[in-house]
């Protein structure tokens, strides 16, 4: 009999603690269809992104928009992890731990988003594409833009679905970088490397480390820092990286938050990698590059991005309007000085930024991340820095080919579109 009342009370137990944890879950389960409960998800202009009822799951009348931003909203039955809806709809109804019945509410939840410029990313990139693009305010920390593509149309239920359509590649998911890295590589280097400004290296039919041969996409000869950056050179900064060490590369890759997953309003992002066990100096080069067996999710970079456009200075990212988000020191403020004029160096004197960025002071890097099957990433990552349009960005095209010839073409025509549409 004592047996039995232990067993007992360790199961009421159990029950309470789960009951605590999954009771409104239990409950709205079962009422979700006539709890009486409202909502609407706007854009930060106000458009409607959804709306719903205790009759109706409604979605933008406009298609473009559905699609465009479908990774932002995700839809009512949470085939997207990252889709805020299915979180609003929860937290328009209240519940008592008491009674077990939940209560109904009226809500709007307005977003940081522009779903004009979702549109234009989705159109940008292509339906046809697979990739992703992000848009920040690095001074508020306002996420204007976001899309993943492949998408979808949440209301089309016969939609033809491509592998990879719920995954949002934006946050939950790394790619190969590529020489984006070496903007962290750089950085380590400005810090811990003396007379770096006076230095050369010398780059002519890639070079051996430790006998192991390390390529470079053309002969750059004599070149200063500066212009090794801008010429994307491998044979400069896979030395570079051997010179720092792989346990100094491991500390910046994790103090700048690479290897970690983070939190956007409370959904949870993905976690990068960069070789952590001892691999010798020839892989340390690789991953110096960008190359070895480094990821990097697309939002880890554009945080270290909007801290190095501020100054160094992260105003955390976050979705929803009005939020006081935190902030904290992520880059050394010389060190995001001298960062924003090489990376400034780059867009003017190898991007052809006059064409691509018209009026713009563009701050950027290429990245042409190979996937060892004759195949390629391309990126392209930066931010302008103009005080009127604060903005960074990070564009991802999967197999894209050359950075600067696919990702920087999208990333142009978009804050082309940006600058000129979207409100100061």
């Amino acid at each position: 009999m004592l047996l039995i009342a232990a067993l007992v009370i360790v199961g009421m137990s159990v029950y309470m603690l789960r009951y605590i944890d999954h009771g409104k879950e239990w409950a709205l389960y079962f009422s979700r269809a006539n709890t009486g409960s409202t909502g609407h998800l706007v854009d930060r202009n106000g458009i409607t992104l959804a709306y719903f009822s205790g009759a109706d799951n409604l979605f933008s009348p406009d298609r473009e928009t559905r699609v465009a931003n479908y990774h932002v909203t995700g839809d009512y039955w949470g085939r997207t992890g990252t889709g805020l809806l299915s979180r609003f709809w929860k937290d328009t109804n209240s519940f008592s731990l008491l009674t077990g019945t939940t209560h109904a509410s009226d809500k709007l939840l307005q977003l940081t988003v522009d779903a004009r410029l979702n549109n234009k990313i989705y159109e940008a990139l292509g339906e046809d594409c697979e990739g992703c693009m992000l848009v920040c305010n690095y001074r508020t920390g306002e996420l204007l833009g976001m899309v993943s593509v492949p998408s979808t149309d949440p209301v089309d239920g016969n939609a033809e679905l491509r592998e990879g359509t719920f995954i949002n590649r934006c946050i939950s998911a790394s790619f190969t970088p590529g020489s984006i890295f070496k903007l962290i590589t750089a950085a380590a280097a400005i810090e811990n490397l003396p007379n770096l400004d006076k230095r050369t290296w010398y780059c002519e039919d890639g070079v051996k480390i430790a006998g192991v041969e390390i390529t470079c996409i053309a002969d750059h000869y004599t070149q200063t820092f500066e212009q090794a950056l801008a010429n994307s050179c491998n044979v400069a900064f896979a030395q570079i990286a051997v010179e720092l060490g792989q346990d100094r590369m491991i500390r910046y890759t994790r103090d700048y938050g690479f290897l970690d997953g983070h939190s956007l309003d409370g959904i949870p992002t993905a976690a990068g990698s960069y070789p952590l066990e001892f691999v010798g100096d020839p892989e340390t080069g690789w991953s110096g590059i960008g190359q070895s067996t480094d990821m990097v999710v697309p939002y880890s970079m554009l945080r270290f991005l909007c801290a190095v456009a501020n100054g160094g200075t992260l105003i955390e990212p976050h979705l929803l309007l009005g939020e006081n988000p935190t902030a904290s020191v992520l880059v050394k403020p010389s060190t995001a000085d001298k960062l924003g004029q090489m990376m400034n160096y780059n867009a003017v004197s190898h991007y052809n930024a006059d064409v691509l960025f018209p009026g713009m002071t563009v701050c950027a890097k290429t990245g042409t991340a190979e996937l060892g099957d004759g195949d390629s990433h391309s990126w392209f990552v930066g931010y302008l820095a103009d005080e009127e349009t604060p903005y960074a960005f990070v564009t991802l095209v999967e197999r894209g080919g050359f950075g600067i010839t696919r990702a920087g073409v999208v990333a142009g025509e978009v804050m082309q579109w940006a600058v000129e549409n979207l409100e100061r």
